[in-house]
């Protein structure tokens, strides 16, 4: 069996079988480096020099786990909440509920759009967001799988059609330049107009399985027992500051200094460690009390962080095995010239490879060399063979339990410890999306 294949298999199955998704990683790198013809040494020195490359993205949502801990002691989170609680006001209808429950997801889902291009922040706005917004969740017996579907869109499908913000990194630097270069000594042209229309298909296919996920699939109520921060922060030893005017000003000029720090530098740690010293200037907590925080933040992010660490290794050695290129030249060998079956097959190769390796963005320079010329021998149209390279690499990243699109929402959507990754974010966002994608994908690369 194909390395890449055996791997992927293996690090899925062991998380699905609730086995710590570091672990399935790990073992899913050794599998995949030792049927791929690396010995054990190989193996592991590949995926050190991978780990070393996830290091940074650790580091900064170390930080920014300290930044949302000291802003929950802030007092604003839970002042927020409240507000919206108040929302649901004496009368508890279940019209009214249902309107307080589309309010809450649509504002979710606006603010996860806009973390992509308005305000390009990526997951940074989750731990400081959601968490507050849990007691009000519970309250309304709000199925946490939907909240994350929407999250998972609104951190994916942007950079997929809008080229701004992550979309234009996506759509233009890696997308349009990969497509270009591979296809440049074929006659291939691609232009910049030509990248999100081609796109708007598959993307289409999205927004139809997160309607599904919201209205259908998860409209039910779900039951959660009510632990909010406030009440984990006591635990801890750690009661918020009561909330005053100073407090609450400086705790909005820190969130905006983070988030414009970030903008500006492009570095989440600059960002999160301005913020946290605004905070502490605003008589949030003393400078002192900082090593706890920092404890308390990679208490609450270190999962993340080592899921990224991990798949950066796992990526390093899927692609020492050189196994990733004879998955697709293998593929091709069983369909001879039917196109239908080559985009197809085209589609799924794509889907194992960003399932690995958890990020859409490192797989098109993989995939885009050998995917382009294939797709002009078989006679696809410049907008198909964008079709199909960039919904092969999209696909996966919602769904992998490595991917940032996953684990950013559970970062949030778990901090009280009661909603699973694999179950609760990434089976249910990879049903609702990859499914839909596949199905579009396929459809625009055969029509367009």
């Amino acid at each position: 069996m194909n390395a890449v294949i055996l791997a992927v298999l293996v690090m899925v199955a062991l998380s699905l079988a609730r086995v710590s998704v570091v672990f399935a990683l790990v073992v899913g790198a050794l599998v995949g480096g030792l049927v791929g013809g690396l010995s054990l040494d190989e193996t592991l020195s590949a995926f050190n020099d991978g780990v070393g490359g996830g290091a940074q993205v650790a580091l900064a949502y170390a930080t920014l786990g300290a930044f949302a801990v000291a802003i929950s002691r802030s007092g604003l989170p839970d002042m927020l909440a409240n507000r919206l609680i108040t929302m649901l006001g004496k009368e508890s209808t279940a019209a009214h509920q249902a309107r307080v429950k589309v309010f809450l997801l649509v504002a979710v889902l606006l603010v996860a759009i806009s973390s992509q291009n308005a305000i390009p922040v990526h997951i940074a706005f989750i731990p400081v967001l959601i968490p507050p917004l849990l007691v009000v969740m519970n309250r309304l017996q709000l199925d946490r799988r939907a909240v994350a579907c929407a999250l998972t869109f609104g951190l994916t499908a942007p950079y997929m059609l809008l080229p701004v913000g992550f979309g234009a990194i996506f759509l233009n630097d890696i997308l349009l330049a990969n497509l270009n270069s591979a296809g440049e000594s074929l006659g291939l042209e691609i232009t910049r107009g030509m990248v999100p229309m081609a796109m708007a298909i598959p993307v289409g296919g999205m927004a139809i399985g997160l309607l599904v996920a919201l209205f259908f699939s998860y409209r039910g109520q779900r039951e959660y027992t009510n632990k909010d921060l406030v009440a984990t922060n006591a635990h801890q030893g750690h009661t918020p500051a009561k909330p005053h005017t100073f407090g609450l000003v400086m705790s909005g000029v820190a969130i905006v200094a983070a988030l414009g720090l970030q903008l500006y530098t492009g570095s989440m740690i600059v960002g999160g460690l301005v913020g946290i010293g605004l905070l502490s200037l605003g008589g949030i907590f003393k400078w002192r009390e900082a090593d706890d925080l920092f404890t308390s933040g990679m208490r609450m992010m270190a999962l993340i962080g080592f899921i990224m660490i991990s798949a950066a290794g796992f990526a390093e050695v899927m692609k020492a095995t050189g196994d990733i290129e004879l998955l697709v030249a293998g593929a091709f060998e069983l369909f001879g010239d039917n196109r239908g079956v080559a985009a197809l097959v085209m589609l799924l190769v794509g889907l194992f490879i960003t399932l690995g390796i958890g990020s859409s963005f490192s797989t098109i320079p993989i995939i885009a060399a050998i995917f382009v010329p294939l797709a002009v021998q078989f006679g696809f149209s410049p907008m198909a063979t964008v079709v199909l390279v960039g919904t092969a690499a999209a696909l996966g990243d919602a769904g992998s339990p490595a991917s940032d699109s996953t684990l950013g929402p559970t970062s949030g959507l778990n901090v009280d410890g009661q909603h699973d990754h694999m179950w609760d974010s990434v089976v249910p966002t990879f049903l609702h999306y990859n499914i839909p994608l596949i199905a579009f994908g396929w459809l625009a690369a055969m029509s367009l």
